[in-house]
């Protein structure tokens, strides 16, 4: 029987009766606020509800907003921004016309701010008496409020409602009908946008609007938001994992993750992109979800570490993914750019390095990863093959060119960018990489369509920029394969360096034991997953945390700021349990 937990929390120390759920909960409480405020001898009491891009507006002002009878309601995307066609003229360069890449944007909502428009509404609320609700992106810049509600979305169920289309891209004139071209829209430019003012604002307001369930919006205070910010990077934490099907997807998260039965296949699980996933507050029996990336906003000192935090910013820069081809297909053909690639082409500062962790593999069928060019290879022979593919000439002869290395359960291939490289069918890959996941130029996807029923996206061009044609037969071997390095040996722990390669940001280890070890984040955020035993306890070596369980494949994130932790096999076990560690390499 599954035990993975698909719905982890953290719960918010204090603050009883800060959190309110349903409408009428939250109108009540807003109220309260307003009636407050006027028998304090408040004329005229300004509410706003600034919101990021995705959150349902006719709900929102059916359900919330008319219900309180204000006397002025200002929309900000129609009454302050510039016109769609226009901030669609300003950035359509650098959207592109490619369905998946651009280039990343720099505005923030100040450049995009109607020449005057702030100023005459500001002047035109003079003369209003009762209550103004100022509602929509960036609406904090109107005005300061007497009331501040941040209205927050998680990435993921943007990327649902677009898909459904529920919603439409912010500003977005360009009427994109293509999924992938409308999450491109928001990752090189909406989200960027959006993020940017939010980080302004995180310490500011005084409520969190949970959106993320139509219908079924919850309110926290702004205190108890940031205390619980406050407390997951204080102790080990997970954030909710989610789950996609893929043409080539197969059926071991079905069962290991309890998954719907029904479905026909899913082919990823996002289980650590903080960038894509969301983390849940727990509060009075009430769960409140909200973007991961909030804590990288507001701790990236003490979730990152100083040296990482120095390198990357306030950005997550370690990705754990699951790619599920059990039963299944292979990925396509593939290879990711290169630093100055990615620097030149679209304005990215670090590219996609990674590795495949093979969590599990079905023996019986040989299963392999394609990975480097064979030995003898020419490049012009190479790249006219998958010219001829891609026109249809003739299928990609895989196995002509790259080489297929076997695989069985707890390797690790190394995979540093410009290395051509997918993982074969009847594989359960823990991929760990950098965090930039959406670039990726697909040299070959045998043939396909995708589940759109459109021709998945190859990126040929792109592709035989980047391509690494010295990584043959015997580099490969000598530099991305069995790499595993014993570092300490003793009773009942076992501990290897697995990777990653030199040329890559990130390196890894493997915890074999039986028996409570202890381990330190050695200045950089550590990311896990358990990838043998049923379950773990994670405890405090000073008593700073409780103790936290993480169940078979769960990936699970310690701060830089614990430090020190211990992890304690389940009692009882008589085989010995494995994790496998990430860590941005500091040169310490």
């Amino acid at each position: 029987m599954s035990n993975y937990d698909k719905f982890p929390h953290v719960e918010i120390p204090g603050h009883p009766g800060e959190v309110w759920s349903g409408y009428e909960a939250v109108l009540g409480r807003l109220k309260e606020e307003i009636d407050r405020l006027t028998e304090i001898g408040g004329r005229r009491v300004i509410l706003t509800i600034d919101c990021y891009p995705g959150v349902l507006y006719a709900e929102l002002l059916e359900k919330l907003i008319h219900p309180l009878q204000p006397a002025r309601v200002i929309f900000t995307d129609e009454e302050m921004f510039l016109p769609d066609e226009a901030v669609s003229e300003r950035v359509k360069d650098r959207m592109t016309e490619d369905r998946v890449f651009g280039q990343m944007c720099l505005e923030t909502y100040e450049d995009l701010l109607q020449k005057g428009q702030p100023e005459q509404l500001r002047e035109s609320l003079e003369a209003v008496d009762g209550l103004v609700v100022v509602y929509g992106a960036g609406a904090r810049l109107l005005c300061k409020p007497d009331i501040y509600v941040y209205a927050d979305m998680a990435r993921w169920e943007i990327q649902q409602r677009l898909r459904s289309n529920r919603i439409r891209n912010w500003k977005n004139s360009l009427d994109y009908t293509d999924n992938l071209m409308k999450v491109k829209w928001g990752y090189f430019f909406e989200w960027r946008v959006a993020d940017r003012h939010k980080k302004k604002y995180l310490s500011e307001f005084q409520y969190l609007l949970d959106t993320n369930q139509p219908d079924c919006p919850k309110l926290l205070t702004g205190d108890a938001f940031r205390d619980g910010l406050k407390e997951a990077v204080g102790r080990p934490f997970r954030v909710v994992p989610f789950f996609d099907p893929g043409v080539w997807g197969g059926q071991w998260m079905k069962e290991i993750c309890d998954l719907d039965r029904q479905e026909k296949n899913y082919a990823w699980c996002f289980d650590c992109v903080p960038e894509e996933n969301s983390l849940l507050l727990y509060l009075d029996g009430v769960t409140v979800e909200i973007p991961s990336l909030d804590v990288v906003f507001t701790h990236p000192l003490e979730l990152l570490g100083p040296k990482v935090y120095a390198r990357f910013g306030a950005e997550f820069p370690i990705r754990f993914d699951f790619l599920d081809t059990w039963e299944g297909q292979n990925l396509s053909l593939q290879v990711h750019p290169l630093v100055s690639y990615i620097q030149d082409k679209f304005g990215m500062h670090y590219t996609q390095e990674e590795s495949y962790y093979i969590l599990d593999a079905k023996e019986e069928e040989n299963p392999v990863v394609y990975l480097g060019i064979k030995n003898g290879v020419k490049k012009e022979e190479l790249l006219d093959a998958l010219e001829k593919a891609q026109d249809g000439e003739t299928p990609f002869p895989a196995e002509k060119y790259i080489n297929a290395i076997p695989v069985k359960k707890h390797d690790h291939l190394l995979i540093p960018p410009g290395t051509i490289h997918c993982s074969g069918k009847n594989t359960m890959v823990l991929e760990i990489s950098a965090t930039p996941y959406i670039f990726t130029f697909k040299l070959w996807d045998w043939g396909r369509l995708g589940l759109d029923g459109k021709p998945r996206p190859i990126h040929l061009a792109h592709g035989r920029e980047v391509i690494q044609f010295e990584r043959d037969t015997d580099w490969v071997e000598s530099q991305l394969i069995h790499q595993n390095r014993t570092v300490l040996e003793e009773e009942g722990h076992l501990r290897e360096t697995t990777g990653l390669h030199e040329l890559e940001l990130i390196e890894s280890t493997r915890e074999w034991f039986d028996r409570r070890i202890k381990c330190e984040t050695k200045g950089s955020v550590n990311v896990l997953n358990l990838v043998e035993g049923r379950e773990i306890t994670v405890e405090s070596t000073d008593g700073s945390f409780a103790p936290f369980v993480v169940h078979y494949a769960e990936t699970f994130i310690i701060p830089e700021a614990v430090k020190e932790y211990y992890l304690v096999p389940e009692q009882d076990r008589k085989e010995r349990t494995g994790v496998i560690c990430a860590r941005v390499r500091t040169w310490s």
